[in-house]
């Protein structure tokens, strides 16, 4: 069995780690609940909800990263902490050759995790084909582009150069009626840098939003209401 170095108590709703946080305590649930979730495309989504006797934590520990969700307390929580001394001894008793395969797990586990949350709330948020104006910064360019499609997750841009696959850039983009542009941070998900139907399928890059605001999300939303125009493709 596990043993304890410690133990934290946390009240209804408290945040007991957040996603992207760095952190590798593993913890066991002695009473309460936790609820773990993770934010797609501007939404709270909740994975899982974990009783006494539940450990998480762990993908934390064995891959050395950010943690992937966060866990927050559901009803007065009680945690124990796992024995960091008694956690690298066990772990360092397997081979390199073992460590690497569990750390694949967990990474293709946490990689999992996240395509199937992005298609929970892609159903939810269609993408719909809109022209908007949008400009971003790279380097020291500053890039004027339009949009091919996009929902409330993500964005086609049409652009004859399109960035790196997961380049972060932040993006303005123009919406109908509105004086400010809505500020949106991106990671750059895939390209098309050749094609054979340039109106269809234009050369440019399919980009995630990481971090738009509630208030932006809705005003992203509301420009896309009137569209009936839904796309399959990114």
């Amino acid at each position: 069995m596990f043993q304890i170095s410690g133990h934290e108590a946390f009240d209804d709703g408290q945040i007991i780690f957040n996603e992207d946080s760095q952190g590798d305590w593993i913890y066991i649930i002695e009473k309460g609940t936790v609820e773990l979730s993770k934010m797609i495309g501007g939404k709270r989504l909740i994975l899982d909800t974990l009783k006494p006797g539940d450990v998480f934590g762990e993908a934390g520990y064995i891959t050395m990263g950010t943690r992937t969700t966060t866990a927050t307390a559901r009803g007065d929580t009680e945690l124990g902490v796992v024995d960091r001394s008694f956690l690298d001894e066990e772990f360092n008793k397997l081979s390199v050759s073992f460590r690497t395969i569990l750390k694949g797990m967990a990474q293709r586990l946490q990689r999992t995790t996240t395509m199937l949350a992005q298609e929970k709330i892609r159903r939810e948020e269609p993408r719909i084909r809109k022209v908007f104006g949008l400009t971003f910064k790279y380097k020291e360019s500053l890039v004027k582009a339009y949009s091919e499609n996009l929902s409330g997750l993500g964005v086609y841009i049409r652009t004859p150069k399109p960035l790196p696959k997961d380049t972060r850039f932040n993006l303005k983009l123009n919406l109908p009626d509105d004086e400010e542009p809505l500020r949106i941070a991106c990671e750059v998900a895939w390209t098309r840098t050749e094609t054979d139907d340039p109106v269809e399928r234009p050369i440019g890059m399919g980009v995630k939003f990481i971090q738009i605001s509630k208030e932006g999300l809705q005003r992203l939303r509301a420009a896309l209401k009137d569209s009936e125009e839904e796309v399959t493709e990114l």
